[in-house]
């Protein structure tokens, strides 16, 4: 899975919908990029898949990222794999003037 992503860290730290990710030195994401957190190598009841958007760098590798989706079930040490590339949603004359589950079409290009 780590293959197609730019980069590979863990969680350091959860507050709510605010997480703390740990990257080696020089590979930090960019500010606004999705990073995927999943549940790879933990035992957990479902599998977890959620996406967090890079804000602020911390220094010393870290990153704060803001979570689009609900936090339960997320731990320290968890995989976090950036996306190099921003959330996107469709857009287009397709889409004007209709309400849409912004999070059930959200895709990361």
């Amino acid at each position: 899975m780590a293959e197609k992503y730019a980069a590979v860290g863990h969680v350091v730290q959860i507050i709510g919908p605010v997480l703390d990710v740990q990257f080696e030195a020089g590979h930090l994401p960019a500010i606004y990029n999705a990073v995927r957190i999943t549940s790879e190598g933990f035992k957990v009841p479902e599998p977890i898949d959620v996406t967090v958007e890079v804000q602020q760098h911390l220094g010393e590798g870290r990153v704060r990222t803001v979570a689009m989706e609900p936090t339960e079930g997320l731990v320290r040490g968890m995989k976090a794999f950036d996306t190099g590339a921003g959330i996107t949603v469709p857009v287009g004359r397709s889409t004007l003037g209709r309400v849409m589950n912004v999070w059930e079409n959200l895709s990361i290009s």
